[in-house]
């Protein structure tokens, strides 16, 4: 609700920053409203054309809010590239992102077996090209980890957890998983091989 465009140039100023891969997470979110939703479009709309402006991949947030999120989208589908994050969406959703050409972040949403039964229906529907994990940390834990973590914070080092589930649902070694994955965020966010 308070970013103008006098803020610009300072975030500008930030995604020329050398350790700047990518703009967000930005989006809608209209499960949580915490700002008005014509102020999140007009927000939403800035980011956009200054990720676009910079050359920079989106890293994108959409809650309930997909009409208007891909209608924002398509008006800078030519220069954009980027990420929907934590992709929990259906089928059409999904194809919706990958007709933008979008990646798709997957995280320990689908390590539950109550409100991820539709994602891991999907999952094998996303090219390798444009899958990408993520845990979301520190949220979404995998409800299926074992043992649980004390404090029932997610991390980084329960990504391979949600490899191996995004492995087996789709049909691929965790190796091969791990490898694709790796390669299309190498691709996306511009990274070096270490």
């Amino acid at each position: 609700a308070e970013l103008t465009a006098a803020d610009l140039p300072q975030l500008r100023a930030l995604l020329a920053e050398p350790g700047c891969v990518a703009a967000g997470e930005c989006g809608l979110d209209y499960f949580r409203d915490y700002s008005p939703r014509a102020a999140q479009r007009t927000a939403f709309a800035l980011q956009l054309a200054l990720a676009a402006e910079c050359g920079k991949p989106l890293f994108l947030h959409q809650r309930e809010a997909h009409a208007d999120f891909t209608a924002a989208l398509r008006e800078h589908a030519s220069a954009l590239q980027g990420v929907a994050h934590c992709f929990t969406g259906g089928a059409a959703e999904l194809a919706a992102y990958l007709e933008m050409g979008l990646h798709i972040g997957i995280t320990g949403w689908i390590c539950d077996e109550r409100r991820g039964q539709q994602l891991q229906s999907l999952v094998p529907r996303i090219p390798a090209g444009r899958l990408l994990l993520e845990t979301d940390g520190p949220y979404l834990l995998p409800r299926d980890l074992q043992p649980r973590p004390p404090s029932r914070r997610n991390e980084p080092a329960f990504l391979v957890h949600i490899a191996a589930t995004v492995a087996r649902l789709r049909g691929e070694t965790l190796a091969d998983c791990a490898a694709h994955t790796t390669a299309a965020a190498r691709r996306l966010f511009g990274l070096s091989a270490p």
